[in-house]
């Protein structure tokens, strides 16, 4: 029966990211469409990631308490409701609100879903049950931007937010229907600890600090590659929807297809040295994207970007959920995806703030360095202790 509802789990987030990704390349558009400049175009992915910041430890540590399953119903309630305003958005203002109630419904759905996948990770498995997991996030977030690039070029661009909508619906009547309230979860074993004490703890502790740091550091190349990714090949290749789709697709779906191996291998030796080389990667990716010559130097680019991508998730997550076990898995997984958050929200300021002043070009190679710079320290914090 634990097996049908983690297959569950992760069928409900694949299907809710999969309505994501088909907004992905559409978005930005729409926005420019508005008269949006590079800086709003960071403010509006700001906007997104500053109410799930907010929320993220908060409806984790609830989660804790009191349950997990109704959070996750009303986040995909929350993106089926995102997808049925954007088409009727007129102005930025009208966007970043839109953009700002999607991070409410966000803080609900992957951070809960990991949860969930933690309190059924067996001991000495922890990479796998988060490879698992990884391969539905990135399997739909990456196979959307393609079904969302077809349905624009097809449609026109509502029809793409339309499918996101209907898809988050079916995602929520899965949960409803199928995942009982009463399922177990951290809380039922321990005594979950409250949100100011466990926030306390975390900060006294180096190692959970560092996977914090490091789980905030990488993420900040997710405005450049998915926010002005659409911008750059349009400007470049004058890029179909469905040309930029594909791009992403490749991008994700081979972060998702290696998500089992080095899930495995992040079991068998050491996760730090694999975050290393993964963030290596991708960073040496991001200062080379300006030099792509071609459409398809530039599809081989972000290929190698989602193999980067894929060693560094797992071994993230492993060691998430072995420090989960120290203060509730709802509630880390809510302060790790927190982390995520604050570093998109960084992320989408420094780089919308770059494009301004120095280009496009140069926001892609300045959140390389420092990518790399602030991964480099978190792993000098993960490996200087072992924790409490």
């Amino acid at each position: 029966m634990q097996r049908y509802h983690l297959f569950i789990i992760l069928l409900s987030t694949f299907i809710s990211l999969l309505g994501i990704g088909i907004i992905v390349p559409i978005m930005p558009v729409l926005a420019t469409e508005l008269g949006a400049t590079g800086l709003t175009l960071g403010m509006i992915i700001a906007a997104f990631s500053l109410t799930r910041t907010i929320l993220l430890p908060v409806v984790g540590n609830l989660s804790d308490r009191f349950g997990r399953k109704g959070f996750l119903s009303c986040g995909l309630l929350i993106y089926s409701l995102v997808g049925l305003a954007f088409p009727q958005a007129h102005s930025i203002s009208n966007i970043l609100l839109i953009r700002a109630f999607h991070g409410v419904g966000s803080a609900m759905i992957v951070p809960i879903a990991m949860a969930y996948v933690s309190d059924m990770s067996p001991h000495g498995q922890e990479g796998r049950s988060m490879a698992m997991l990884n391969v539905a996030i990135f399997s739909g977030i990456g196979c959307g931007p393609l079904i969302g690039g077809f349905f624009t070029d097809r449609w026109g661009m509502p029809s793409a937010f339309y499918a996101m909508s209907s898809l988050s619906l079916i995602a929520l009547l899965l949960v409803l229907i199928q995942i009982p309230a009463g399922m177990a979860t951290t809380a039922k074993s321990n005594q979950p600890l409250g949100l100011f004490h466990a926030l306390g703890r975390m900060r006294q502790n180096r190692h959970t600090s560092g996977i914090l740091l490091a789980r905030m550091g990488t993420m900040l190349i997710m405005v450049p590659t998915m926010g002005f990714l659409p911008l750059l090949m349009s400007q470049w290749f004058q890029a179909s929807g469905t040309k930029i789709g594909l791009v992403i697709a490749c991008r994700t779906l081979a972060n998702a297809i290696g998500q089992t191996p080095f899930g495995r291998l992040a079991e068998r030796h050491n996760p730090v040295w694999l975050l290393v080389t993964g963030s290596t990667i991708i960073s040496l990716v991001m200062c080379l994207v300006p030099l792509a010559g071609s459409y398809w130097i530039l599809l081989t680019l972000f290929i190698c970007l989602g193999i980067g991508e894929a060693i560094i998730w797992p071994s993230l997550g492993a060691l998430a959920v072995v420090e989960g076990r120290l203060y509730g898995q709802g509630t880390m997984m809510g302060v790790f995806n927190m982390a995520m958050s604050a570093g998109i929200l960084f992320g989408s300021l420094t780089a919308g703030a770059c494009s301004d002043l120095l280009g496009l070009n140069w926001s892609f190679v300045i959140i390389g360095v420092v990518v790399l710079g602030i991964t480099l320290f978190a792993t000098k914090l993960i490996l200087g202790t072992t924790g409490d």
